[in-house]
């Protein structure tokens, strides 16, 4: 069941919300325990909660791995790049050791991108020791047509019950866009939608009951939590 959070402060509040799950696990694992498993959206609306989780206190960031939901077919450089604004907004700021990061190597051509990302995920579970990689903590955001990641309505990735991470054809833009599929985000011990803005409320709405075909409405940890962060 998912558990919604309406903020009155997004920022300040999501934040505290991820950090504090940071630092718990942490805490209670141990400095020999498996590093905290942190997978990154991108957009907009992370960006200031990735500033502000940089220097959120008591978080050990050399115990913390970063994957990526998503990302544009652009080189690391590239403005459009979700891992370029996540290393601007927390990476670099936090000091995340480069070695802890598994980004989508979108420069690549797409096919070639997806594989080579869905054997960096199968081989971090199996350096986790787990069948199918569980995040600690999986961060989606959602747009006004109900997508998440790169899941689109309509394309083929929403229909993908083998791979991790597949190229996927997004007819509006014309083009591919590399994304984790539902298997490895519905392993995640917890998932949170970062959302704001009143526009995608009747969209939060229609997708928590149900409603259409949202592949945001798809999104169901078996085991885990779902938490809908709202601003």
């Amino acid at each position: 069941m998912a558990v919604n959070i309406h903020t009155t402060d997004f920022l300040t509040e999501a934040t505290d919300w991820i950090g504090s799950r940071i630092v718990a696990v942490q805490n209670e694992r141990g400095a020999d325990g498996l590093p905290f498993l942190l997978s990154l959206c991108g957009g907009g609306t992370p960006r200031p909660v990735y500033e502000a989780l940089a220097v959120y206190p008591g978080i050990d960031w050399s115990r913390v791995l970063i994957t990526f939901g998503d990302e544009r077919c652009v080189g690391p450089e590239h403005a459009d790049s979700n891992y370029r604004m996540a290393k601007a907004a927390l990476l670099d700021t936090a000091g995340i050791p480069e070695q802890n990061v598994r980004r989508i190597t979108g420069e690549l051509e797409p096919g070639e991108a997806a594989r080579v990302y869905d054997s960096a995920l199968r081989t971090l579970a199996q350096e986790r020791g787990e069948e199918t990689l569980s995040h600690d903590l999986l961060l989606l955001g959602m747009g006004d047509d109900g997508h998440t990641a790169s899941l689109f309505p309509g394309t083929l990735a929403l229909h993908e019950e083998q791979r991790w991470a597949m190229e996927n054809y997004v007819e509006k833009f014309g083009g591919y866009r590399i994304t984790i599929t539902y298997p490895v985000i519905n392993a995640a011990r917890e998932v949170a939608f970062l959302v704001t803005g009143e526009a995608k409320r009747p969209v939060v709405e229609r997708v928590q009951a149900g409603a259409g075909d949202d592949p945001a409405s798809r999104v169901a940890p078996s085991s885990g939590k779902l938490t809908w962060l709202l601003g």
